[in-house]
């Protein structure tokens, strides 16, 4: 017993000196891609792309089930969007509530005469609607699909665009997101296949007429434990493997690609779980599998804000979604793995997505248990303990420090000097006991997924916060 605890202890502090070292690496390249596109703000020329006949056109295409607290305002807010030529496509996939009553009411839908084509397949269209007070909307009304692919398939047999924004409908876009992100792409568009934005936490936040009126952190601990994860996952994570051109995920609030691309893969797959992660991941694998010279992107100040849960039991769904969307798309792609035609991805993107992503809550969870046991049968070492909390805790914590400070440096969102103090503050905290917390709600996913358990449990929605007029 007291081998085999040394043992398990010892490979659990390897292996988060080896998480945090990877970390680390992670956030120097971050600093660096940062600086670089600091510097390159200034010579973005949004007006150019704004006032050009050549920028392409873009949809957006916006799934939408069951969200009558705020669709009106979400689309009102995707509808103000500052770009030059822009279409709406918003998916009601089977909504029981009102949702789709809200959207008439607000836009006078009414029938459209336009020939619906299902290339991709998706559960049926009962109908498409078009507006006479806003040409730039078209409502696709489907039967539920069971997943938000689903519906983001039959979005992408409607639109009309060279290319395509896949944005959650209970988010808000800021007026310039896009000709943001696009000035991102346009600078090698044969190249660039697609490109993720920064996807920040709307809660606490205010909203007048769709558009984001004053940023606020929220009020709850738990939403802004969200804040500090989202600021770690973009700004270091995501910045950093595009740095390399080994983004393994789009979120799913906010990616824009090419359609072309997309549709050569057959759209979203619609039993998918992890639909984001699962399409950058079929793409990488299609134009790697074709020879192509490309690149994935990710610009980190076109941004999208979303409303995230503001309750535990919802919090909890979520994360167990999303660990068990993580397998679900490793396991297909399991034959990527160190094979030469696949790269860097198969090499060093993929091995750390199954080595320190989805493996982390199983062997976290192994340790901590040998840990408590060794201190219960008084074999836990003092020196041991300490290397633990600092490798583990203090070096995890500094990085979701270095997450916030760079957020406070570069982007300045949160001004009031009180707010970021609370980032920081809570920063301390995220590692104990709030990750313990996501560690049972990942291992709860991969309990699901093996049971075969794919449902799509929903989140208990607060409606995006508006201000009167």
């Amino acid at each position: 017993m007291h081998t085999f605890l040394n043992i398990s202890n010892g490979t659990l502090f390897i292996y988060y000196l080896l998480s945090n070292i990877c970390y680390l690496v992670l956030l120097i390249t971050a600093i660096v891609k940062n600086t670089e596109h600091q510097e390159r703000l200034a010579s973005l020329g949004l007006e150019r792309i704004k006032a050009s006949p050549f920028t392409p056109p873009i949809t957006l295409v916006a799934p939408a089930h069951n969200e009558e607290k705020s669709i009106v305002e979400s689309v009102r807010s995707l509808l103000s969007i500052d770009y030059p030529s822009l279409e709406v496509i918003l998916i009601n996939d089977g909504s029981r509530d009102t949702t789709l009553d809200q959207l008439q009411e607000a836009y006078h839908l009414r029938l459209a005469n336009i020939l619906y084509i299902p290339t991709i397949p998706s559960a049926k269209v009962r109908g498409v609607y078009n507006s006479p007070i806003e040409p730039r909307l078209l409502v696709v009304d489907k039967m539920a699909g069971g997943s938000k692919a689903d519906a983001v398939n039959a979005g992408l047999n409607a639109a009309t665009s060279p290319y395509v924004c896949i944005v959650d409908a209970d988010s808000i876009l800021e007026r310039d997101s896009l000709l943001r992100i696009m000035a991102g792409l346009l600078s090698d568009p044969s190249r660039v296949m697609a490109v993720g934005g920064i996807v920040r936490v709307l809660n606490g936040s205010t909203v007048r007429n769709g558009l984001l009126q004053q940023v606020r952190l929220p009020k709850s601990g738990i939403e802004v434990l969200q804040v500090i994860e989202y600021l770690r996952a973009f700004l270091i994570g995501r910045e950093a493997w595009s740095r390399y051109n080994m983004l393994p995920i789009i979120s799913g609030a906010f990616g824009i690609f090419r359609r072309d691309v997309v549709m050569k893969v057959q759209g979203l797959r619609a039993a998918a779980v992890g639909e984001d992660f699962d399409l950058v991941m079929r793409v990488h694998r299609y134009l790697l599998d074709q020879g192509e010279d490309y690149v994935i992107d990710f610009i980190p100040d076109p941004t999208c804000w979303t409303e995230v849960p503001a309750d535990l039991k919802s919090l909890a769904r979520q994360r167990a979604r999303w660990h068990k969307g993580l397998l679900d798309t490793l396991w297909p792609n399991r034959d990527m793995l160190f094979r030469k035609r696949y790269g860097r991805m198969g090499a060093i993107a993929l091995p750390y997505m199954w080595l320190f992503e989805f493996f982390a809550p199983i062997i976290e969870c192994v340790g901590l248990m040998t840990i408590l046991t060794a201190a219960i049968l008084g074999l836990l070492s003092r020196q041991f303990f300490l290397e633990f909390l600092l490798f583990g805790y203090a070096f995890a914590t500094m990085i979701s420090v270095g997450a916030v400070l760079l957020e406070e440096m570069n982007y300045r969102r949160y001004s009031d000097w009180r707010e970021v103090a609370k980032l920081l503050l809570y920063c301390l905290v995220e590692h104990f006991p709030y990750r313990q917390m996501t560690m049972i709600w990942r291992l709860q996913g991969i309990y699901q997924y093996l049971r075969g358990d794919m449902k799509w449990r929903e989140m208990k929605r607060i409606g995006i916060p508006v201000t009167p007029v």
